[in-house]
């Protein structure tokens, strides 16, 4: 457990955790969309047809991973308060998805594609990667 957990009650660290994790999520959410929608466009069109293709699919990628780690919290957070049950969590329907997709290998080097692009890339496999953890434990009930 991190230092900033010590001083909180043991019931208040997984939600504390929680939050952090939620919020991380949707700041890179909001960061990804403003990047796409204020820079997405410019930044395709100064590339190689062939590596534009590729930019395509990774944004394409990258809103997938987002958008299932996004679902997943929401369902994390139904559980915390109580709206689904932990048996119910379980269920496939509930788990992480996508991540054949979210977590397979590009088709091209990432460092083709713009760096702000790469760097984003990067974070949200980074914590795509977290949250499918997480799916395994909360699957074999580990907590």
């Amino acid at each position: 457990m991190s230092g900033s957990n010590v001083g909180l009650p043991a019931s208040n660290r997984p939600t504390a955790f929680f939050s952090r994790t939620f919020d991380e999520a949707m700041a890179l959410t909001r960061e990804a969309r403003d990047y796409l929608r204020d820079y997405g466009d410019e930044d395709s069109r100064s590339l190689e047809p062939a590596v534009g293709l590729h930019f395509a699919v990774e944004t394409m990628r990258l809103t997938a991973r987002l958008t299932n780690i996004v679902a997943w919290l929401l369902a994390q957070r139904a559980v915390h308060q109580g709206e689904l049950s932990r048996e119910e969590l379980r269920e496939e329907a509930w788990r992480l998805g996508a991540q054949d997709v979210c977590l397979g290998e590009p088709p091209v080097d990432p460092e083709a594609l713009p760096p702000y692009l790469c760097d984003l890339l990067r974070r949200s496999e980074r914590l795509f990667q977290r949250i499918a953890r997480l799916d395994e434990m909360v699957a074999a009930d580990i907590s």
